[in-house]
């Protein structure tokens, strides 16, 4: 009986010690790095979110922070603005088509086209008949009346001796008075071919007419135009006009506005112009026409303005663009240029950052531009740190790393 019992004591003693050596070595297998379970725990953690970058996202090294600009998005001021495009033109109404007051053969030419010109600069002669019809009468009028004043003087003197009677007194007063009026209608119709009193008075005194009309100048300007040419047999008011004289102190910005945008515009508004001839130079002018009528091909409305050029720069055909402010300006958060990025797909993204080191890609909705600063319409605040230099560098960082 006792050696029964002290068997059975053995035996569940050395069962426990089995069993205690069991669960030390499961323990220590299970602890194991390179155990199934430790491979399992590990990708866990691995897999955890917790753990994983966001997507669209890049944590940038202590070497590339570098090529990175990080600054608080700021609110500025953006004008409210209508862009079009069109061309310079000629300012029609200071533009003038020279013609011969008389028809005649061209003599000379005195001016080319680009020309500037004077007020009363000679631009061409003419040989006119008309002209030399006009002095012909014009001498013998003088003629006449010198004749008719010297005959009533004579004739004043005899009636002092009842040598000539009223009758005839009255007559020579009579043709004296004729003559003058015919001679102030000679010295009229010579004075409207453009002829100086000096010219006048010499012709006069000479008694020698002279065929050659001057066709001066009506307006200061550039000469746009020349259809003249020397022998040619021109008349008034034939097309074409042997000159055209503009005054370029003003031009004309001729384009056409899309019909939704027409309503913004008025007759007064101020607009700048900008030639691709001169980078960085605004011209000032202000509106002056807008179409009555929508083209039915186009779908747009004409506007017209005129644009001040003092220096006489701009050119006519020169594509232009202008840019009318419609409304008070708006304060809206902004980026500067280099911080929005455009995507393939047309999208436009700036990257967004919390901590100056992990950056976070984040689409927006942009609007203008002014003095390097890109308006966001929608998806940033005031505040929050975004890239404004190196956002190109972050995009390439990201497809490197996708």
């Amino acid at each position: 009986m006792t050696s029964r019992t002290t068997n059975s004591r053995l035996r569940a003693a050395v069962a426990a010690a089995l069993f205690a050596v069991a669960v030390i070595a499961y323990r220590a297998w299970h602890s194991s790095p390179d155990s199934g379970a430790g491979i399992g725990a590990t990708n866990a953690r691995a897999d955890a979110p917790n753990f994983a970058p966001p997507p669209d996202s890049v944590d940038l090294t202590d070497s590339q922070l570098n090529a990175v600009k990080v600054e608080p998005v700021a609110e500025r001021d953006f004008p409210v603005e209508k862009e079009a495009v069109g061309s310079i033109d000629f300012n029609l109404d200071m533009s003038v088509q020279v013609f011969t007051p008389c028809q005649g053969r061209i003599i000379a030419l005195f001016a080319e086209v680009g020309d500037d010109v004077k007020k009363g600069q000679t631009l061409f002669t003419i040989d006119s008949p008309d002209l030399l019809t006009a002095e012909s009468t014009l001498i013998a009028a003088a003629g006449v009346l010198d004749m008719t004043s010297r005959n009533l003087a004579r004739l004043k003197d005899l009636y002092t001796t009842r040598a000539v009677s009223q009758r005839e007194l009255d007559q020579g007063t009579s043709d004296q008075q004729t003559a003058e009026g015919n001679l102030r209608a000679a010295l009229d119709a010579v004075r409207l071919f453009g002829k100086t009193e000096a010219e006048i008075d010499k012709i006069i005194a000479e008694r020698k007419a002279d065929p050659t009309l001057v066709v001066p100048s009506p307006i200061s300007g550039r000469i746009t135009a020349r259809n003249a040419a020397p022998g040619l047999f021109v008349q008034p008011g034939n097309a074409p006009a042997p000159y055209t004289v503009a005054d370029i102190n003003t031009m004309w910005m001729v384009a056409n506005v899309t019909e939704s945008d027409s309503p913004a515009f008025r007759v007064g508004q101020a607009v700048q112009v900008t030639v691709d001839a001169f980078p960085g130079r605004v011209f000032n002018g202000k509106i002056t026409t807008i179409g009555a009528a929508v083209d039915p091909n186009t779908r747009r409305v004409l506007v017209r303005s005129a644009i001040s050029d003092p220096q006489h720069e701009l050119r006519s055909g020169m594509f232009a663009n202008f840019v009318i402010s419609i409304a008070p300006p708006v304060r809206s958060p902004a980026v500067p240029l280099n911080g929005v990025v455009r995507e393939g797909d047309g999208t436009q993204t700036i990257w967004v950052t919390a901590d100056r080191r992990r950056f976070t890609r984040r689409a927006v909705r942009i609007g203008g531009q002014r003095d390097g600063y890109r308006q966001i319409l929608e998806g940033v605040q005031v505040g929050e740190l975004v890239a404004t230099d190196g956002a190109i560098f972050l995009s390439n960082q990201l497809a490197i790393s996708q």
